[in-house]
């Protein structure tokens, strides 16, 4: 039975392919306030900008590659069970070959009723307008879990984090929570390896590892690792 390897992906390793991250040192993302367009009373002020500015992400991403971080990470699956944990929207995870990705934080490319979350549907286009409805009659929103909505998909996320035999962190400040807390559900003794040019602040504990690498780099270098380990 192959081992199971959690890795937990964040920012970093899309910043790789090019697309923008929100955690610029001005605060703002491509020139907006995270209030304005990542939120849900930024949604209730102004969808007509919101729709847009998510439009233009999705045409961002389309035009984005995978990494060598995310081949990597796809290619683990030779010898490992993979579950990619994932804050990026984007679905460079599944283009680079991932089979088991978790979105915590939505997909770009799905669209949902703004009235009824379980009313989800894949994008026809890379754009949502205002007008577009849901089958309710609702307009549709980016399935986009905004800043003080609930992460639907934590529990599971949690539970994978549990059973690993190996995790990873990739691409990620473990700033932002709920996601930075998965850290804590993996079992004392799992070897962690904290792949990131920063050193994220992480409580001392056995078999961690940190590799001061961005993804591209770091995640070749602890595959390798596991392969010597076998």
């Amino acid at each position: 039975m192959k081992k199971k390897l959690v890795a937990l992906t964040g920012a970093g390793i899309s910043a790789e392919s090019g697309l923008a991250t929100f955690r610029a040192s001005d605060g703002l993302w491509e020139n907006h306030r995270i209030e304005e367009v990542a939120t849900p009373e930024g949604w209730a002020k102004n969808p007509e900008l919101v729709l847009e500015f998510y439009n233009q992400r999705r045409a961002a991403a389309r035009a984005a590659q995978p990494n060598a971080g995310h081949l990597t990470l796809a290619e683990l699956e030779q010898d490992f069970e993979v579950v990619i944990v994932t804050q990026n929207v984007d679905d460079l995870h599944e283009r680079a070959g991932s089979s088991r990705v978790i979105h915590l934080h939505g997909q770009l490319f799905e669209a949902r009723s703004s009235h009824f979350d379980h009313l989800v549907y894949p994008m026809a286009s890379d754009r949502i307008e205002l007008g577009e409805l849901c089958e309710q009659g609702h307009q549709l929103r980016p399935n986009i879990v905004w800043f003080g909505e609930a992460v639907p998909l934590l529990e599971l996320a949690a539970q994978e984090a549990a059973t690993a035999d190996v995790f990873l962190v990739v691409g990620t400040s473990l700033q932002v929570y709920p996601a930075a807390g998965l850290v804590d559900y993996v079992r004392r003794g799992t070897p962690i390896y904290i792949i990131d040019p920063t050193r994220p602040p992480v409580s001392s504990r056995p078999n961690l590892q940190f590799i001061t690498e961005p993804a591209s780099v770091g995640v070749s270098q602890v595959a390798e690792q596991l392969r010597q380990q076998g």
